[in-house]
């Protein structure tokens, strides 16, 4: 549900000054992107108080409407205005990939539609309006901690509930550690406080109650930002390792965004293979963009694992 708030001109700068001294001059960096590149001239729709601040939705131009904390903060979400097919962002696109894996024991050529899907972090809804959209017959669960984003994401951005697709108030941890064992194919986990992933959502602990939920032969799909902003991307990974059989990564592009695909089962399948089913979902599917295009641009080599400590819920780095 989050991604960078200066993203649109982030590539820019990063280019210009390298990335080396873009990270060691981040901190003054954000503050002269989001006066630079427009930060101070969005349309502001409405504004509230909320769990982690000031909750913000602003029309951003060209049809995009965008959900964020403080007017010039973080970007947590973009719709684009009456196409629900849109998803402004790299990582959200990619974040499809994980259905690739889910719906592999199906046969070639069978619509993919997984029986059941949790998404954790709501923003504006886009990405659970997608995969609504995309996959009619699942059932959605989306839960979100902070009731102000719910009702932000009905009135602004077009989030609403049906049978199928139903959203929960409550914290995303108790959610999953209350869950039915084996019940979700997809396990979307996309939540963020103002700027970061939530550390009690990232243990080995939750990680852990995660894979309890996710049924044999379903897929966890990660949001998380890149080693570059994000001090425990490391130890993360190391996490992620640690509790599940297999683990991809998809880098989307140059943005701040990693997308972790962990499954609880080996993942027997090389590169092309990935590439072929993920085009073919996106095809039987009806994405509207060549998902196995994205994928082959993103897939980084598996990560080793590192000898670096877990994160657990008694130590966890701070």
């Amino acid at each position: 549900m989050l991604t960078s708030g200066f993203r649109w001109c982030h590539d820019a700068t990063a280019t210009l000054f390298g990335r080396r001294q873009f990270a060691a001059f981040l901190g003054m960096l954000v503050i002269t992107t989001l006066v630079g590149c427009g930060g101070f001239e969005r349309n502001v729709l409405h504004e509230r108080p909320a769990l982690f601040g000031q909750l913000v939705v602003t029309d951003d131009g060209d049809g995009l409407r965008s959900l964020r904390f403080g007017r010039n903060g973080i970007t947590q979400s973009t719709i684009k205005v009456g196409d629900p097919d849109h998803l402004q962002f790299g990582y959200a696109r990619l974040a499809q990939a994980g259905f690739a894996l889910a719906c592999a024991g199906q046969a070639t050529g069978v619509k993919c539609m997984p029986r059941r899907v949790l998404v954790v972090g709501l923003g504006g809804g886009s990405m659970p309006m997608f995969v609504h959209r995309h996959f009619p017959l699942t059932y959605i669960d989306v839960v979100e901690i902070d009731p102000a984003v719910v009702e932000v994401a009905r009135h602004f951005f077009g989030f609403s509930e049906d049978p199928r697709m139903k959203a929960h108030v409550a914290d995303g941890r108790h959610f999953i550690e209350q869950a039915p064992q084996a019940r979700y194919d997809v396990i979307i986990l996309d939540a963020f406080s103002s700027a970061e992933v939530p550390m009690h959502l990232a243990t080995v602990e939750f990680l852990q109650a995660v894979r309890r939920a996710l049924a044999p032969d379903g897929v966890v799909v990660s949001n998380l930002w890149s080693r570059l902003y994000n001090r425990h991307y490391d130890s993360m990974v190391r996490t992620y390792q640690e509790v599940f059989a297999d683990l991809r990564v998809l880098e989307a592009g140059q943005s701040v965004n990693h997308v972790l695909l962990a499954t609880p089962r080996p993942i027997n399948i090389d590169a092309s293979q990935f590439v072929a089913r993920a085009r073919m979902l996106s095809e039987g599917n009806q994405f509207g963009f060549d998902l196995g295009e994205l994928v082959a641009q993103s897939l980084a080599a598996p990560p080793r694992k590192i000898a670096i400590p877990v994160l657990g819920d008694a130590a966890s780095p701070h």
